[in-house]
């Protein structure tokens, strides 16, 4: 895999808004989110300033003009150079072909789930799939919306919107997992589950005894 110079992936979401046309950050932050890209991309304009003037000092980028709209500050108009269009092509095919190993939040939670009750992890699975079928039917919404179109927003091709799909599928996936764990926990057919609450009986004993001294 390669070292990039700059690795944040808000860096990559410039240089394709750069691909289309030279624009000021304030538009490129505006652009990503009319199109929803906030939702792959963390995006703040702290960040977004900070990224821009390292594309610029690594050369993938470069001032063109400044412009002023009314009393407003000056804002500083940025074009993508050879160099920079080559590394959003090279990065995006890293990231489309090569899979990498990738350290989820929940898959940390169920390394060490065995430190909680399982009467306690099946009730925070359970909350979390409420969370999950929630985010599924909004994300479902906003599928529709994007491709029936609404009048102020005409519908959107495939290809706008291919990241909502895959959030989708892996969410759905994850819903169907989750729910299976959940009925293995709660009819006792767990491989492991007894060595679980063996493991969380010497715990509450060590603690009840650490207690009394």
């Amino acid at each position: 895999m390669a070292k990039r110079k700059v690795s944040n992936p808000l860096a990559l979401a410039v240089l394709t808004q750069l691909s289309e046309r030279p624009m000021h950050p304030y538009e490129m932050a505006s652009t990503m989110r009319e199109r929803g890209k906030d939702l792959t991309v963390k995006l703040n304009y702290g960040s977004l300033y900070t990224v821009v003037d390292a594309l610029q000092r690594a050369g993938f980028i470069a001032a063109r003009e400044t412009e002023r709209d009314g009393r407003r500050p000056e804002r500083t108009v940025y074009e993508i150079t050879e160099a920079g269009a080559a590394e959003a092509r090279d990065w995006l095919r890293e990231l489309l072909g090569k899979p990498v190993k990738e350290y989820p939040r929940f898959l940390a939670g169920l390394t060490f789930m065995p430190v909680l009750p399982p009467e306690e992890v099946m009730d925070l699975l359970r909350e979390r799939n409420a969370h999950l079928e929630e985010e599924i039917r909004s994300i479902k919404s906003d599928l529709r919306l994007a491709r029936t179109g609404s009048q102020s927003h005409p519908p959107l091709p495939r290809l706008f919107v291919i990241e909502e799909e895959y959030v989708l599928a892996m969410r759905e996936a994850e819903l169907r997992w989750v729910g299976k764990l959940i009925r293995d926990l709660e009819s006792d057919t767990f491989d492991g589950l007894d060595q679980w609450r063996y493991f969380q009986e010497v715990a509450r004993h060590k603690q009840e005894g650490a207690e009394r001294t």
